[in-house]
């Protein structure tokens, strides 16, 4: 069967890992410019007008996986427009695997842009990845949250509707199992909502991992949580004389990280992560480690955040018309009893949004703290 636009580059492409894929479109946009982006996208504003011409191309103004009107989720490396409930698939399958952007809320890059324009969209992407995808077995906009997430995977993780599976061979992506790099070794735990807390140590078992792998697909989400990981403050010493520190947080199967601050201890970050709010909700955990080289890296404390008081202010505030700023909760660091409050945590509306300001001590080190926000997008942005 002879199909459109099946050249070698997209042949390359299908026997790629999606991450390998978008690097090489993302280098090979670079090269043509000389390794600088003289592209109008280097203008924030131009780099919105783009965003919004390819939303208005005909196939991205519906999601390209199930059909919901008026996508405003991106997902990288396949350039594809999606629908919040999508994203929040697309977020469980891992960063190596799929990278979830806002069109709205988030502050795109210039190669991420040209990178989305040079995919081609919903059109191209359904093209190559539901090639050879069987009659009405395309899901719809009313599907359950389990028939959403067995199609992604197959569809983007498995790559199973790429190729005849009546001629072709098994892809290599096929076969491979995927570990559970987000599994964390037993430690103990600090945070807010002691009992809460409590009902998430258990303890792991062989075939945790791919339990856990299917377990993915049976989670609904709620939310999505903005962290925005500000400062370090007088972090521990895991080099000869400082440290190369970086945050990484999770969220139930989701993890991310910060990018890595050289010799410091006292980093600023201001890095913005973005993760969906599963249903039952976890804690939201930080884990702070020394980048090594050569070894494996040092860990340099953690912490744990209950974000449910946070998801219920939202909620609370959801249709709100106070803009000016607002106090509606604080909790006390003198009255903190798990001893990880550094100072008072305050949930206030600012701009009309419901966020939290926390500065935790971190736990299982000598010393450290480290200052963040967070913010709660209810599905219905």
């Amino acid at each position: 069967m002879e199909r459109e636009g099946m050249d070698g580059n997209n042949l390359l492409h299908f026997l790629d890992t999606p991450s390998a894929h978008y690097r090489r479109t993302c280098d090979g946009f670079e090269a043509e410019n000389g390794g600088d982006d003289h592209s109008d996208a280097s203008d924030p504003a131009n780099a919105r007008e783009m965003l919004e011409c390819l939303l208005n191309q005909p196939a991205n103004k519906f999601c390209a996986d199930c059909g919901i009107p008026d996508p405003k989720w991106a997902a990288l490396p396949f350039g594809a427009f999606i629908c919040i409930k999508c994203s929040g698939t697309h977020r469980s399958l891992g960063v190596h695997i799929s990278k979830v952007i806002s069109v709205n809320l988030d502050e795109w890059t210039d190669e991420e842009v040209n990178c989305l324009a040079e995919t081609g969209g919903n059109s191209v992407v359904n093209t190559r990845y539901e090639a050879f995808l069987p009659e009405n077995k395309k899901i719809k906009q009313d599907c359950s949250t389990e028939e959403r997430n067995d199609f992604i995977r197959k569809k983007y993780q498995f790559q199973q509707f790429v190729c005849d599976p009546q001629f072709s061979c098994p892809l290599p992506l096929n076969k491979r199992h995927v570990p559970d790099k987000h599994q964390q070794p037993n430690s103990n735990r600090h945070g807010f909502g002691h009992a809460f807390r409590n009902s998430w140590r258990k303890k792991d078992s062989d075939n945790k991992g791919l339990k856990k792998m299917s377990d993915v697909g049976m989670i609904e989400f709620v939310g999505l949580i903005k962290v925005n990981i500000v400062k370090g403050i007088d972090l521990a010493v895991r080099d000869v004389m400082s440290s190369d520190p970086y945050v990484m947080i999770i969220l139930g199967h989701q993890s991310m990280k910060t990018k890595v601050i050289k010799n410091t201890l006292n980093p600023i970050w201001n890095e913005r992560l973005m993760l969906s709010i599963p249903d039952p909700i976890p804690p939201l955990k930080l884990q702070v480690f020394d980048k090594d080289t050569f070894s494996s890296d040092d860990r340099m404390g953690e912490a744990e955040v209950d974000i449910r008081p946070l998801i219920s202010a939202t909620k609370e505030h959801e249709n709100s018309t106070i803009t000016e700023l607002t106090e509606l909760y604080r909790w006390s660091a003198s009255e903190d009893s798990n001893g990880v409050l550094a100072k008072d945590s305050v949930i206030s509306i600012a701009n009309g949004k419901v966020k939290q300001e926390i500065t935790l001590k971190l736990q299982n080190v000598e010393r450290g703290e480290v200052e963040i926000e967070i913010e709660c997008v209810p599905l219905s942005q």
